[in-house]
């Protein structure tokens, strides 16, 4: 079975033959802006698809339990540091969805074709379930802070 890092990889290297056709057209900006919301799009229906596939009410232990997918094959390393009912805190200190981007030369892209999906997905899982994130790997930061509030 393919791990979601090794789809995200094939996700990329489409996204980066787009993005390089419809830059000399748009620009940086414009361009980065419609894969974003490509990506966006994308993780709200996840986010709707992995609710509907849940047996039992949508929360944020069961929102902490669908880590596991992202987490597949060491894709992601994990500081778990507070989990509640109404609040998970974890930082992730490895990203190997940012070694890939830079790997296959697209780490312009990583922000908005993987970063970006973080906040979205969870709307669709659950409209109760908010994300807050100061910094990424992504960015250059040695960590991503994810914080979760969950809210009745």
């Amino acid at each position: 079975m393919t791990t979601l890092l090794e789809r995200r990889k094939i996700e990329a290297l489409f996204a980066k033959a787009i993005y390089e056709e419809i830059l000399p057209e748009l620009g940086e900006e414009k361009s980065l802006t419609l894969l974003g919301n490509v990506a966006r799009k994308l993780a709200l229906d996840m986010g709707q698809k992995l609710a509907e596939e849940k047996s039992g009410e949508t929360n944020l232990h069961s929102f902490s339990d669908i880590q596991s997918i992202w987490r597949a094959g060491g894709a992601l390393e994990i500081e778990e540091h507070e989990q509640r009912d109404d609040y998970l805190a974890f930082d992730v200190v490895r990203c190997r969805y940012a070694d890939m981007y830079r790997e296959i030369g697209a780490e312009k892209l990583g922000a908005s074709l993987s970063c970006n999906r973080d906040g979205t997905l969870c709307e669709g899982y659950d409209k109760r379930i908010k994300m807050q994130r100061t910094k990424t790997i992504m960015e250059g930061f040695d960590h991503c802070d994810f914080r979760y509030t969950f809210k009745e």
